[in-house]
Parts: structure tokens; C-alpha cells; sequence
């Protein structure tokens, strides 16, 4: 009997502290947005009755999707290269891979300050060599906050894919292009069908992080770019309005929990074996 229910067991302590610490203050932090004596929805009738926070919303929406949809190429494209490297050299690639993620995120962001300033590196190297006359306005626009996005979660894509890379058999993609199949064949066919579990994985990641980040989007993006996460620490810290930020909250993880199951939903399309 014991032997039966070892697992149960043994999973009980981590399954209790996820309950108390995670799953409890989510569901409180909802349930406190059905309080509202002006009606059980009230609090989310005014968010999306907001032309303001809907703007909000389909802007992190945007961000985040493009923030995904870019650290997949890149990082598929990086991840499958280490994987393909020598064992010595894909130890320094590795290196290099998860260097940036040793530095704080408002590091990172304020790096991006110094790049991307009117005062900065590429404002006074295209005057310098003479393709504008003046400093282009790169910060606290859409494109930046992406820029800044893709390079912080970039790392971890490479870092979900190269696991999942390296386990694919040298013997299959041989066997596939001794029996005449073109390179892109092989990749269509053969590669990216097997690290589809690992594309999942990283895009899920990716989406949630650039989707919930709130120091990039502050720094970089400013308020001409607010996110949600901006938002809702506004709401909280500045206006002291807690049910709003309780709002936004919920609406994120809503927003997080379909995003994810649709992406799984379609890599399970791509793959059957995916699950």
C-alpha cells in the first residue's frame, strides 16, 4: 500500500508549498476583483471599457508575440549551430550563451540606455561615418522595448533548444540525406519536427517573461510604452488601487494560461508526438 502511494507522498511537501505560496495568493488576488458593489465584473467592464488600457494590453500582446516569434529564429538558428560544434568549442558557445544571464535585468536594460541613447554608441557611429546628420529618437519606442525583449530572453531559448538539438541522432539526419534528401528537406522534415518539444518549451517561457517583465519595458520603453506590467505596478504603487491592479493581474494570467495552451494546441498539430 505504502509502495503504491510512494509517489504521492513524496511529491506532498513541494505539492503543499506550491498550494500555500502560489496557487492561494493567484486565487486571492482574483477573487478580490468580484468584491466590487457596482457588480460582480465591474472591475474588468472598466478595464477593456478604457481605450487606454486596451492600447495597454494589445501593445504587450504585440511586444510579446514579436519578442517570441524572434527569439525562436535566432535561438533555433544559435542553439542548433552549438549543438553542431565541436565538444570544445561548444563549451565556450555554451559560455557565451549563458554569460548575459549572470548580469541583473536593470543592467541589461541600462545597457541598452548607452546603445540606444541620442548621445549613444549607434546614434555617434551612424553620424560619425556620415549616414545622418542628426540622432535618430530610438529609445522609448516599440521597436526598442522588442530589441531589449529579444536580447534578455534570447539565452534561454538557446539554452531550452541545445538539450533538445544534441538528442537528435547524427545517424537520422545521415539517413535522411543518403536517401536524397536536400538540406531543406532534412530541416523541414526531419529536425524541426523532433525539437518541436523544445520550440514549445521556449516560446512558453519567452512569452510569459516578456509578457509579465516590467524593469525592460520601464527603462526602455518609458511611458509612451507602458506594458502591463508597468500598468499594474502604477496602479498598485501610485494610485493605490489595488483592486485595478488585482484587475490587471488577473487578466494577465488569463491571457498567459490561453496563450499557452493555444501554443500547445498547435505544436501538437506539428507533432502528435509532442505532448
Amino acid at each position: 500500500m505504502l509502495k503504491r502511494h510512494a509517489g504521492w507522498i513524496l511529491a506532498a511537501p513541494a505539492t503543499l508549498l506550491v498550494v500555500l505560496f502560489l496557487v492561494l495568493p493567484v486565487a486571492a488576488t482574483i477573487a478580490s476583483t468580484f468584491g466590487d458593489p457596482k457588480g460582480v465584473f465591474a472591475p474588468y467592464i472598466a478595464f477593456f471599457n478604457s481605450g487606454f488600457r486596451r492600447t495597454v494590453l494589445w501593445r504587450t500582446l504585440e511586444i510579446s508575440l514579436a519578442t517570441t516569434a524572434i527569439s525562436l529564429v535566432l535561438g533555433f538558428f544559435a542553439a542548433y549551430a552549438v549543438s553542431r560544434a565541436p565538444s570544445r568549442m561548444k563549451s565556450v558557445l555554451i559560455i557565451a550563451a549563458v554569460f548575459p544571464l549572470l548580469t541583473g535585468v536593470v543592467v541589461r536594460s541600462f545597457a541598452w540606455l548607452i546603445i540606444l541613447g541620442k548621445n549613444g554608441i549607434l546614434n555617434n557611429f551612424l553620424v560619425g561615418i556620415g549616414i545622418t546628420d542628426q540622432p535618430f529618437n530610438m529609445l522609448y519606442t516599440q521597436g526598442s522595448v522588442i530589441v531589449a525583449m529579444v536580447y534578455l530572453f534570447t539565452p534561454l531559448m538557446i539554452l531550452t533548444l541545445v538539450g533538445v538539438l544534441e538528442n537528435i541522432p547524427d545517424d537520422v539526419i545521415q539517413a535522411a540525406s543518403s536517401l536524397g534528401a536536400r538540406p531543406s528537406a532534412v530541416f523541414r522534415q526531419v529536425i524541426f519536427p523532433l525539437a518541436v518539444p523544445g520550440l514549445i518549451v521556449g516560446a512558453v517561457l519567452v512569452f510569459t517573461g516578456s509578457f509579465t517583465s516590467y524593469a525592460t519595458p520601464q527603462l526602455v520603453g518609458g511611458e509612451r510604452q507602458m506594458m502591463m506590467g508597468t500598468l499594474m505596478y502604477q496602479r498598485a504603487m501610485v494610485a493605490f488601487d489595488w483592486v485595478g491592479a488585482s484587475t490587471v493581474a488577473a487578466i494577465m494570467v488569463v491571457i498567459t494560461i490561453a496563450v499557452v495552451l493555444v501554443m500547445t494546441r498547435i505544436a501538437r498539430r506539428l507533432n502528435p508526438m509532442a505532448t
